[in-house]
């Protein structure tokens, strides 16, 4: 029997300003196409459908309007949707009962039942029923789904996140076999695994993970057949096994991710268990682009850097970008590049099937000695006029050799401005 598997969609993102809708319906057209083509027995969408809780009219159009033609292919196909931590638990809940007679089950919550012990004291138990669906294959293969959401601390009480999850993983193992002993077991999560890889150039994959701890999964005694994974973008397996990945975003989030590939799994699955696992490449519409590279130095002139743009960006066809164009990201070094420049760097790229979505400015080296003489204050006055951002963004060019990232600096100003507020009520 064949699985699609996918996750992190994140519909309704906002790239750099841009809003991604055109391009994300552009990626539901084509799934259409491959289950069209494909006819498999199920569709597992593990998380992050929406990039927020509260997401736009336009972008849960756009999903239900999926899930209405997927109805309407006339074969039959289970569809079924979990939570992500972007996700609303309750809103993509709310249609349940009415999608589900169109063989779309939603699993947003983690339901519980409550039973009193012989002396009358209530107390609940997960239900762990309700997260294990069947599926029939076309080839006869019996299976069931065990469609885990995110799954919040709220759910998992008295033990640390990792060993929670890890334990409510495998209990949900244990009451499938029970229930279902002779189908394969399929696993969707949406959790960010120990050891998985994620974007180290640039702080949005880490912001969109979250704070979530990260879980042991190669230590499970009993596992599932297969494991799909939402949460990290990069597709992947997941370290120490060679029964769960991560099918990876449908499109990138940052310029971090440039070098990822995207698309959804083909996942096989026969009587005796997995048999196959490829990708089904997606081609963004939007290509992303640095200029220069980040293997290449950025303390380039205008000049150079204009020349660059013309060598690397298509020209333009059209009166303005068209929906394939590419988005591009320049890098310049901070005092090597001014405001006038930066113009000209524009207005290059406005001649070209390219849209400019962000500057980075590079600072140029520390001069450590001139660090290590400003740091030292002379009075006490000094000490306590002293900017508590500038003082760390020194401490952190003393220790590492290198200033901090725009965005570490706005993360640190957060904070600061945090701790103020508290100390002031």
């Amino acid at each position: 029997m064949k699985f699609i598997c996918t996750g992190d969609w994140h519909l309704g993102n906002m790239f750099h300003g841009i809003d991604r809708l055109d391009e994300q319906r552009h990626f539901l057209d084509w799934m259409v196409e491959q289950i069209e083509k494909l006819r498999p027995d199920a569709l597992l969408i593990a998380g992050d459908v929406f990039d927020s809780g509260n997401p736009s009219a336009a972008s849960q159009k756009a999903y239900y309007g999926f899930l209405a033609r997927l109805s309407s292919l006339g074969h039959r196909m289970k569809v079924i949707v979990t939570a992500g931590n972007h996700d609303s638990a309750q809103r993509l809940e709310a249609p349940r009962p009415l999608l589900s007679c169109l063989q779309v089950e939603i699993r947003g919550n983690v339901r519980h039942l409550w039973s009193a012990d012989a002396d009358g004291t209530p107390h609940r138990t997960v239900d762990y029923d309700d997260l294990i669906i069947p599926v029939d294959g076309a080839d006869g293969t019996e299976a069931v789904v065990l469609a885990v959401p995110y799954l919040r601390s709220d759910v998992i009480s008295g033990e640390s996140y990792s060993e929670g999850v890890s334990n409510f993983m495998s209990t949900l193992m244990n009451r499938a076999t029970a229930l279902y002993p002779h189908r394969r077991r399929v696993m969707m999560a949406h959790l960010y695994a120990t050891g998985a890889e994620i974007a180290a150039d640039d702080a949005s994959e880490r912001i969109i993970v979250g704070g979530s701890e990260q879980v042991t999964l190669c230590g499970m005694n009993d596992r599932p057949d297969y494991l799909t994974c939402g949460h990290i973008h990069k597709r992947q397996h997941i370290r120490d096994t060679d029964w769960a990945r991560y099918s990876g975003s449908v499109l990138p989030m940052s310029f971090a991710e440039k070098s990822y590939t995207h698309g959804v799994d083909l996942v096989d699955i026969g009587p005796d268990g997995l048999r196959d696992v490829k990708q089904l490449r997606y081609t963004p519409q939007h290509p992303l682009t640095v200029i220069p590279d980040d293997n290449e130095p950025a303390d380039l002139t205008i000049n150079r850097l204009c020349r660059l743009i013309d060598e690397r960006l298509p020209p333009l066809t059209a009166e303005s970008a068209d929906e394939n164009a590419v988005y591009v990201a320049l890098r310049v070094t901070h005092g090597k590049i001014s405001t006038d420049d930066i113009a000209v760097a524009e207005k290059h790229i406005a001649r070209r099937n390219a849209i400019l979505c962000k500057i980075q400015k590079i600072m140029p080296p520390p001069d450590i000695d001139t660090e290590r003489e400003s740091i030292n204050p002379a009075t006490i006055d000094d000490i306590l006029n002293l900017d508590p951002v500038e003082v760390l963004a020194k401490a952190f060019a003393l220790k590492h050799g290198t200033p901090l990232s725009e965005r570490q600096r706005e993360m640190l100003s957060e904070i600061t401005a945090n701790a103020k507020n508290d100390t002031e009520l």
